[in-house]
């Protein structure tokens, strides 16, 4: 009895101990996360420090992440100062050698050419990113870019997988270059159209579609929408409407609301991350989301 009992043990903790993840991944935000478990399925493990509902500019940094930070094989952030309220904390905190630089220290925005870069950091001009505009995995182009990169930083770290890691590349290239054709070829009646947005975040999306940002409900990068501002906003709507308000589940509904009742155009939330709607279940879901709701923007003035 006790043989058989060993026994049962012993395999229940050889398979235990193969279906540990080889890289434990700590991100921070919801779509590098889906990126990360896409290309790297059961070899990582994989911890987002912030999800769709979140301010990604303003976290705290909790206990519980810095332990996350502390056990992390890879840090895996957007990087060009989209957390740097925040991630430096956790990093020196956690004190976790292998993430303070490269290889454990993974920036996406590095990969990507970026929008407005080289802005005066001056935080009388609101939330500035000099190094340009941080939200590249908002054009599906630049998260080609950035899969490539990560899989050979997965690679680097992990390289008894290293074929593993490639194939679930090959096949994950291959899907989401089949995806970008459809997105592009559904979205072609969106070229040329206008929009107000919450905040600049939108502006690599809009890029990739041909759409044209026009105004935003902030008067200046994270600063809340005044009234004096909205009434200007109001005035420019109705001399040349745009197409639609857009904002995400983080920003606040008020303005975009108010200035909708007002214009008639209708604002929508689209779901910005994964896990921003139901439907953004990932990378792929997120982007048929956001282009079936832009094309059907106008659907609320018949409600």
């Amino acid at each position: 009895m006790l043989t058989r009992h060993f026994i049962a043990l012993l395999s229940l903790l050889l398979v235990t101990e193969v279906a540990v993840a080889e890289l434990q991944v700590f991100t921070c935000e919801p779509e590098l996360e889906s990126l990360a478990q896409t290309l790297g399925g059961d070899l990582v493990e994989t911890y987002s420090a912030t999800h769709a509902k979140q301010d990604v500019h303003h976290i705290q940094a909790r206990p519980s992440l810095i332990n996350r930070v502390r056990r992390a094989d890879l840090v895996l952030c957007t990087g060009a100062s989209l957390e740097i309220g925040w991630l430096p904390v956790l990093l020196q905190k956690g004190a976790n050698p292998k993430v303070q630089k490269e290889p454990g220290l993974f920036y996406a925005a590095d990969y990507a050419e970026k929008l407005n870069a080289g802005q005066k950091a001056d935080r009388s001009q609101g939330d500035i990113h000099p190094e340009g505009n941080p939200h590249i995995l908002l054009d599906p182009r630049n998260v080609l870019l950035v899969a490539d990169q990560l899989t050979k930083r997965f690679q680097l770290l992990d390289p008894s997988n290293a074929t593993t890691y490639q194939r679930n590349l090959d096949v994950f290239t291959q899907r989401w270059r089949s995806a970008i054709s459809r997105w592009t070829a559904d979205a072609a009646s969106l070229k040329g159209k206008s929009v107000v947005a919450h905040h600049k975040s939108w502006l690599y999306l809009l890029n990739w579609l041909g759409m044209n940002l026009v105004a935003t409900l902030e008067p200046l990068p994270g600063i809340p929408p005044s009234t004096r501002h909205l009434s200007g906003l109001l005035k420019q709507m109705n001399q040349a409407p745009a197409y639609a308000i857009i904002r995400s589940p983080s920003a606040d509904k008020k303005g975009s609301q108010w200035l909708a009742k007002k214009t008639q155009i209708c604002a929508i939330e689209l779901p910005f991350t994964v896990g921003g709607n139901k439907a953004a279940t990932d990378l792929f879901h997120l982007f048929d989301s956001t282009i079936e709701l832009l094309i059907n923007a106008d659907d609320c003035k018949s409600r």
